[in-house]
Protein backbone atom coordinates (compact mmCIF):
# COMPACT_ATOMS: atom_id res chain seq x y z
CA UNK A 1 0.00 0.00 0.00
CA UNK A 2 2.72 2.54 -0.50
CA UNK A 3 1.52 3.94 -3.65
CA UNK A 4 -1.57 4.38 -1.49
CA UNK A 5 -1.49 7.08 1.27
CA UNK A 6 -4.45 5.44 3.18
CA UNK A 7 -4.41 2.29 5.65
CA UNK A 8 -4.93 -1.42 4.37
CA UNK A 9 -8.02 -1.28 6.46
CA UNK A 10 -9.34 2.29 5.62
CA UNK A 11 -12.86 2.82 4.84
CA UNK A 12 -14.58 6.15 4.14
CA UNK A 13 -17.79 7.87 3.33
CA UNK A 14 -18.91 9.61 0.09
CA UNK A 15 -19.69 13.30 0.91
CA UNK A 16 -23.07 14.52 1.74
CA UNK A 17 -24.46 14.11 5.33
CA UNK A 18 -27.91 13.96 6.99
CA UNK A 19 -29.63 17.75 7.99
CA UNK A 20 -27.87 17.85 11.18
CA UNK A 21 -25.32 20.61 12.88
CA UNK A 22 -21.88 20.86 11.19
CA UNK A 23 -19.99 20.07 14.26
CA UNK A 24 -21.77 16.97 14.78
CA UNK A 25 -21.43 15.90 11.14
CA UNK A 26 -17.86 16.09 11.34
CA UNK A 27 -17.60 14.77 14.86
CA UNK A 28 -19.44 11.88 13.85
CA UNK A 29 -17.42 11.25 10.90
CA UNK A 30 -13.72 11.72 12.92
CA UNK A 31 -15.14 9.22 15.31
CA UNK A 32 -16.60 6.52 12.93
CA UNK A 33 -13.79 6.55 10.27
CA UNK A 34 -10.38 7.84 12.02
CA UNK A 35 -8.60 6.38 8.99
CA UNK A 36 -9.97 8.33 6.24
CA UNK A 37 -12.02 10.92 7.39
CA UNK A 38 -13.48 13.33 4.54
CA UNK A 39 -14.84 16.59 4.82
CA UNK A 40 -18.91 16.52 5.38
CA UNK A 41 -21.15 17.87 2.77
CA UNK A 42 -24.14 19.35 4.28
CA UNK A 43 -26.85 19.91 1.84
CA UNK A 44 -30.12 20.37 3.34
CA UNK A 45 -28.57 23.85 4.34
CA UNK A 46 -30.05 25.18 1.65
CA UNK A 47 -28.37 27.20 -1.34
CA UNK A 48 -24.57 26.76 -2.00
CA UNK A 49 -24.53 23.86 0.20
CA UNK A 50 -25.60 21.43 -2.63
CA UNK A 51 -22.94 19.82 -5.34
CA UNK A 52 -22.94 22.57 -7.45
CA UNK A 53 -23.05 25.00 -5.17
CA UNK A 54 -20.79 23.90 -3.24
CA UNK A 55 -18.11 23.26 -6.01
CA UNK A 56 -19.16 26.47 -7.64
CA UNK A 57 -17.70 28.41 -4.43
CA UNK A 58 -14.37 27.27 -5.73
CA UNK A 59 -14.26 28.55 -8.88
CA UNK A 60 -11.32 31.57 -9.05
CA UNK A 61 -12.58 34.76 -10.79
CA UNK A 62 -15.88 33.03 -11.82
CA UNK A 63 -19.08 33.55 -10.08
CA UNK A 64 -22.81 31.87 -9.92
CA UNK A 65 -26.22 33.07 -8.91
CA UNK A 66 -29.38 30.60 -8.01
CA UNK A 67 -32.56 31.42 -10.80
CA UNK A 68 -35.41 29.37 -11.13
CA UNK A 69 -34.22 27.36 -13.71
CA UNK A 70 -31.02 26.38 -11.48
CA UNK A 71 -27.34 27.70 -11.12
CA UNK A 72 -26.50 30.44 -13.82
CA UNK A 73 -23.53 32.35 -14.39
CA UNK A 74 -23.10 35.82 -12.59
CA UNK A 75 -21.32 38.95 -13.85
CA UNK A 76 -20.23 39.32 -9.85
CA UNK A 77 -20.18 37.56 -7.21
CA UNK A 78 -23.43 38.22 -5.22
CA UNK A 79 -25.50 36.97 -2.56
CA UNK A 80 -25.90 32.93 -3.31
CA UNK A 81 -22.12 32.81 -4.71
CA UNK A 82 -21.02 34.56 -0.87
CA UNK A 83 -23.31 32.30 1.01
CA UNK A 84 -21.83 28.89 -0.93
CA UNK A 85 -18.15 30.87 -0.04
CA UNK A 86 -19.11 31.28 3.60
CA UNK A 87 -20.53 27.66 3.61
CA UNK A 88 -17.47 26.21 2.27
CA UNK A 89 -15.34 28.02 4.92
CA UNK A 90 -17.76 26.62 7.75
CA UNK A 91 -16.95 23.35 6.67
CA UNK A 92 -13.49 23.41 6.99
CA UNK A 93 -14.04 25.29 10.68
CA UNK A 94 -15.71 22.44 11.17
CA UNK A 95 -13.38 19.91 10.11
CA UNK A 96 -10.41 21.80 11.81
CA UNK A 97 -12.62 21.93 15.23
CA UNK A 98 -13.50 18.18 14.46
CA UNK A 99 -9.68 16.93 14.37
CA UNK A 100 -8.55 18.95 17.22
CA UNK A 101 -10.94 17.44 19.72
CA UNK A 102 -10.30 13.34 17.59
CA UNK A 103 -7.16 14.50 20.48
CA UNK A 104 -5.02 12.84 16.81
CA UNK A 105 -4.76 14.23 13.66
CA UNK A 106 -5.87 12.28 10.53
CA UNK A 107 -2.62 11.22 8.33
CA UNK A 108 -5.10 11.30 5.19
CA UNK A 109 -8.56 13.18 4.88
CA UNK A 110 -10.79 12.98 1.47
CA UNK A 111 -12.48 16.29 0.38
CA UNK A 112 -14.99 16.40 -2.25
CA UNK A 113 -16.07 18.36 -5.39
CA UNK A 114 -18.43 18.13 -8.73
CA UNK A 115 -15.94 16.58 -11.71
CA UNK A 116 -15.79 19.20 -14.59
CA UNK A 117 -18.53 17.60 -16.58
CA UNK A 118 -21.10 17.46 -13.60
CA UNK A 119 -20.32 21.36 -13.14
CA UNK A 120 -20.72 22.33 -16.15
CA UNK A 121 -23.99 20.73 -16.79
CA UNK A 122 -25.60 22.10 -13.49
CA UNK A 123 -24.71 25.22 -14.39
CA UNK A 124 -26.10 27.81 -17.19
CA UNK A 125 -25.21 30.32 -19.12
CA UNK A 126 -26.32 34.01 -19.54
CA UNK A 127 -28.41 32.89 -22.69
CA UNK A 128 -29.79 29.90 -20.52
CA UNK A 129 -27.57 26.96 -22.84
CA UNK A 130 -25.16 24.77 -20.56
CA UNK A 131 -21.79 25.34 -19.61
CA UNK A 132 -20.93 22.41 -21.75
CA UNK A 133 -22.14 23.23 -24.92
CA UNK A 134 -19.63 25.99 -25.63
CA UNK A 135 -16.13 24.69 -25.51
CA UNK A 136 -14.35 27.99 -24.77
CA UNK A 137 -16.92 28.24 -20.84
CA UNK A 138 -16.29 24.59 -20.65
CA UNK A 139 -12.37 25.09 -20.64
CA UNK A 140 -12.26 28.25 -18.92
CA UNK A 141 -14.67 26.49 -15.97
CA UNK A 142 -12.58 23.46 -15.93
CA UNK A 143 -9.06 25.72 -14.80
CA UNK A 144 -10.90 27.76 -12.91
CA UNK A 145 -11.93 24.81 -10.90
CA UNK A 146 -8.64 23.25 -10.67
CA UNK A 147 -7.20 26.70 -9.58
CA UNK A 148 -10.00 26.82 -6.88
CA UNK A 149 -9.59 23.28 -5.82
CA UNK A 150 -6.12 23.25 -5.48
CA UNK A 151 -6.34 26.15 -3.54
CA UNK A 152 -8.88 24.47 -1.37
CA UNK A 153 -6.52 21.51 -0.91
CA UNK A 154 -3.58 23.32 -0.13
CA UNK A 155 -6.01 24.87 3.13
CA UNK A 156 -7.78 22.46 4.34
CA UNK A 157 -3.98 20.36 4.63
CA UNK A 158 -2.59 23.51 6.52
CA UNK A 159 -5.57 23.00 8.98
CA UNK A 160 -5.78 19.40 9.52
CA UNK A 161 -2.17 18.44 8.66
CA UNK A 162 -3.62 15.80 6.80
CA UNK A 163 -2.44 14.35 3.31
CA UNK A 164 -5.65 15.37 0.92
CA UNK A 165 -7.19 12.87 -1.30
CA UNK A 166 -9.37 14.71 -3.82
CA UNK A 167 -12.86 12.74 -5.35
CA UNK A 168 -14.18 14.44 -8.29
CA UNK A 169 -18.37 13.36 -8.24
CA UNK A 170 -19.28 12.81 -12.12
CA UNK A 171 -23.31 11.49 -11.53
CA UNK A 172 -23.81 13.42 -15.05
CA UNK A 173 -21.33 12.09 -16.71
CA UNK A 174 -23.05 9.08 -18.54
CA UNK A 175 -25.29 11.55 -19.25
CA UNK A 176 -23.30 13.34 -20.87
CA UNK A 177 -21.63 10.67 -23.12
CA UNK A 178 -25.03 9.42 -23.93
CA UNK A 179 -26.49 12.67 -24.96
CA UNK A 180 -29.52 12.14 -22.49
CA UNK A 181 -29.10 15.60 -20.88
CA UNK A 182 -32.19 18.29 -21.63
CA UNK A 183 -31.38 21.50 -22.99
CA UNK A 184 -32.36 24.36 -21.17
CA UNK A 185 -35.84 24.75 -22.79
CA UNK A 186 -36.82 20.67 -22.03
CA UNK A 187 -37.56 20.57 -25.93
CA UNK A 188 -34.53 18.93 -26.58
CA UNK A 189 -31.33 17.07 -25.81
CA UNK A 190 -27.78 18.62 -25.64
CA UNK A 191 -25.61 16.93 -28.34
CA UNK A 192 -23.42 13.81 -26.55
CA UNK A 193 -20.28 14.31 -26.34
CA UNK A 194 -17.49 12.07 -27.59
CA UNK A 195 -15.89 9.66 -25.24
CA UNK A 196 -12.13 10.93 -26.08
CA UNK A 197 -13.08 14.74 -25.44
CA UNK A 198 -14.75 13.11 -22.37
CA UNK A 199 -11.51 11.74 -21.60
CA UNK A 200 -9.24 14.62 -22.12
CA UNK A 201 -11.37 17.19 -20.28
CA UNK A 202 -11.63 15.14 -17.31
CA UNK A 203 -7.42 14.76 -17.28
CA UNK A 204 -7.35 18.45 -17.39
CA UNK A 205 -8.39 18.55 -13.83
CA UNK A 206 -6.94 15.13 -12.83
CA UNK A 207 -2.95 15.70 -13.33
CA UNK A 208 -2.46 18.53 -11.80
CA UNK A 209 -4.80 17.81 -8.92
CA UNK A 210 -2.60 14.90 -8.71
CA UNK A 211 0.81 16.80 -8.60
CA UNK A 212 -0.90 19.26 -6.14
CA UNK A 213 -1.88 16.76 -4.08
CA UNK A 214 0.56 13.80 -4.24
CA UNK A 215 -2.14 10.96 -3.73
CA UNK A 216 -4.83 9.19 -6.43
CA UNK A 217 -7.37 11.11 -7.58
CA UNK A 218 -10.42 9.22 -6.67
CA UNK A 219 -13.71 9.80 -9.40
CA UNK A 220 -16.76 8.58 -8.10
CA UNK A 221 -19.91 7.77 -10.33
CA UNK A 222 -22.33 5.57 -8.88
CA UNK A 223 -24.78 4.51 -12.31
CA UNK A 224 -25.46 1.06 -13.12
CA UNK A 225 -22.69 1.48 -15.88
CA UNK A 226 -20.20 3.54 -15.28
CA UNK A 227 -17.26 4.25 -17.58
CA UNK A 228 -14.87 2.75 -15.81
CA UNK A 229 -12.21 2.24 -18.93
CA UNK A 230 -12.71 6.23 -19.85
CA UNK A 231 -11.97 7.29 -15.75
CA UNK A 232 -9.09 4.80 -16.24
CA UNK A 233 -7.76 6.00 -19.30
CA UNK A 234 -8.34 9.96 -18.10
CA UNK A 235 -5.31 8.67 -15.13
CA UNK A 236 -8.29 8.21 -12.37
CA UNK A 237 -5.98 6.51 -9.67
CA UNK A 238 -9.31 5.84 -7.33
CA UNK A 239 -12.76 4.94 -8.90
CA UNK A 240 -15.64 5.29 -6.78
CA UNK A 241 -18.90 3.10 -7.48
CA UNK A 242 -22.04 1.25 -6.30
CA UNK A 243 -20.90 -2.50 -6.21
CA UNK A 244 -24.09 -3.67 -5.18
CA UNK A 245 -25.08 -2.87 -9.06
CA UNK A 246 -22.55 -5.19 -10.61
CA UNK A 247 -24.46 -8.67 -10.20
CA UNK A 248 -25.61 -9.38 -13.62
CA UNK A 249 -23.28 -7.16 -15.28
CA UNK A 250 -22.04 -7.59 -18.98
CA UNK A 251 -18.68 -9.25 -19.71
CA UNK A 252 -17.63 -5.72 -21.26
CA UNK A 253 -17.76 -4.02 -17.51
CA UNK A 254 -16.55 -6.66 -15.74
CA UNK A 255 -13.64 -6.62 -18.02
CA UNK A 256 -12.78 -2.91 -17.68
CA UNK A 257 -13.01 -3.59 -13.88
CA UNK A 258 -10.60 -6.44 -14.10
CA UNK A 259 -8.55 -4.52 -16.38
CA UNK A 260 -8.10 -1.25 -14.24
CA UNK A 261 -7.94 -3.09 -11.16
CA UNK A 262 -4.79 -4.91 -12.51
CA UNK A 263 -3.12 -1.83 -14.07
CA UNK A 264 -3.44 -0.64 -10.31
CA UNK A 265 -6.68 1.20 -9.76
CA UNK A 266 -8.41 1.43 -6.44
CA UNK A 267 -12.11 0.48 -6.03
CA UNK A 268 -13.69 2.33 -3.73
CA UNK A 269 -16.53 0.04 -3.54
CA UNK A 270 -19.87 1.25 -2.15
CA UNK A 271 -21.25 -1.92 -0.02
CA UNK A 272 -23.40 -0.60 3.06
CA UNK A 273 -26.55 1.12 2.11
CA UNK A 274 -26.90 4.43 2.28
CA UNK A 275 -30.55 4.31 3.05
CA UNK A 276 -31.58 1.76 6.51
CA UNK A 277 -32.56 -0.92 5.14
CA UNK A 278 -35.45 -3.08 6.00
CA UNK A 279 -33.49 -5.79 7.53
CA UNK A 280 -30.56 -5.89 9.87
CA UNK A 281 -27.41 -5.05 8.37
CA UNK A 282 -24.66 -8.34 8.53
CA UNK A 283 -21.17 -7.92 7.99
CA UNK A 284 -20.94 -10.94 5.93
CA UNK A 285 -23.49 -9.96 3.78
CA UNK A 286 -22.35 -6.62 3.07
CA UNK A 287 -19.27 -7.89 1.46
CA UNK A 288 -20.79 -9.99 -0.25
CA UNK A 289 -20.64 -7.84 -3.63
CA UNK A 290 -17.18 -7.27 -3.44
CA UNK A 291 -16.02 -11.09 -2.61
CA UNK A 292 -18.60 -12.25 -5.52
CA UNK A 293 -16.48 -9.51 -7.84
CA UNK A 294 -12.92 -10.49 -7.10
CA UNK A 295 -14.11 -14.30 -7.45
CA UNK A 296 -15.93 -13.51 -10.44
CA UNK A 297 -12.59 -11.93 -12.05
CA UNK A 298 -10.44 -14.15 -11.03
CA UNK A 299 -8.90 -12.21 -8.01
CA UNK A 300 -7.38 -13.30 -4.77
CA UNK A 301 -9.68 -12.30 -1.78
CA UNK A 302 -6.40 -10.88 -0.43
CA UNK A 303 -6.70 -8.20 -3.74
CA UNK A 304 -9.49 -6.31 -1.20
CA UNK A 305 -6.74 -5.46 1.33
CA UNK A 306 -4.57 -3.69 -1.10
CA UNK A 307 -6.66 -2.58 -3.81
CA UNK A 308 -10.26 -1.78 -2.46
CA UNK A 309 -12.03 1.00 -0.04
CA UNK A 310 -15.47 -0.16 1.17
CA UNK A 311 -17.89 2.89 1.32
CA UNK A 312 -21.83 3.38 1.84
CA UNK A 313 -23.15 3.29 -1.70
CA UNK A 314 -23.90 6.66 -2.05
CA UNK A 315 -24.18 9.96 0.48
CA UNK A 316 -26.37 10.30 3.55
CA UNK A 317 -28.50 13.38 2.35
CA UNK A 318 -31.85 11.51 2.79
CA UNK A 319 -31.02 9.24 5.51
CA UNK A 320 -31.85 8.93 9.67
CA UNK A 321 -28.46 10.36 11.81
CA UNK A 322 -28.50 7.10 13.57
CA UNK A 323 -28.21 5.16 10.58
CA UNK A 324 -25.89 7.35 9.46
CA UNK A 325 -23.83 6.58 12.01
CA UNK A 326 -24.00 2.97 12.02
CA UNK A 327 -23.29 2.72 8.52
CA UNK A 328 -20.12 4.35 8.51
CA UNK A 329 -19.14 2.16 11.59
CA UNK A 330 -20.10 -0.68 9.23
CA UNK A 331 -18.38 0.74 6.18
CA UNK A 332 -15.40 0.35 8.69
CA UNK A 333 -15.96 -3.12 10.06
CA UNK A 334 -15.74 -4.06 6.27
CA UNK A 335 -12.18 -2.48 5.76
CA UNK A 336 -10.94 -4.18 8.81
CA UNK A 337 -12.30 -7.73 7.34
CA UNK A 338 -10.72 -7.21 3.87
CA UNK A 339 -7.48 -7.12 5.45
CA UNK A 340 -8.08 -10.97 6.22
CA UNK A 341 -11.44 -12.15 4.81
CA UNK A 342 -12.84 -15.14 7.20
CA UNK A 343 -12.36 -18.53 5.24
CA UNK A 344 -16.18 -18.88 5.78
CA UNK A 345 -17.67 -16.52 3.51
Amino acid sequence: MADYPWLPEAATGIGSMPDIDLAEAAAVIFGELPEFPHVPELPGRGVGSDLIGRSAAMLVDLAVELMPSGYRVAAHPGLDHRRGVDLLRWDLDGVEQAAQQAGAKPEVIKTQVAGPWTLSAGIELPRGHRVLTDHGALREFTESLVEGVIAHVAELAARTGAKVVVQLDEPSLPEVLAGSLPTASGYGMVSAVAAPAARELLASMIEPLERATGSPVVVHCCDRRPPIALLRGAGAGAIAVDATLFDGAPGTLLDEIGEAWDAGVVFFLGLVPALEPGEPAELRELASPALRLVDRLGFNRSFLRDRAVPTPTCGFAGASIDWMRRALALSRDVGKAFVEPPESW
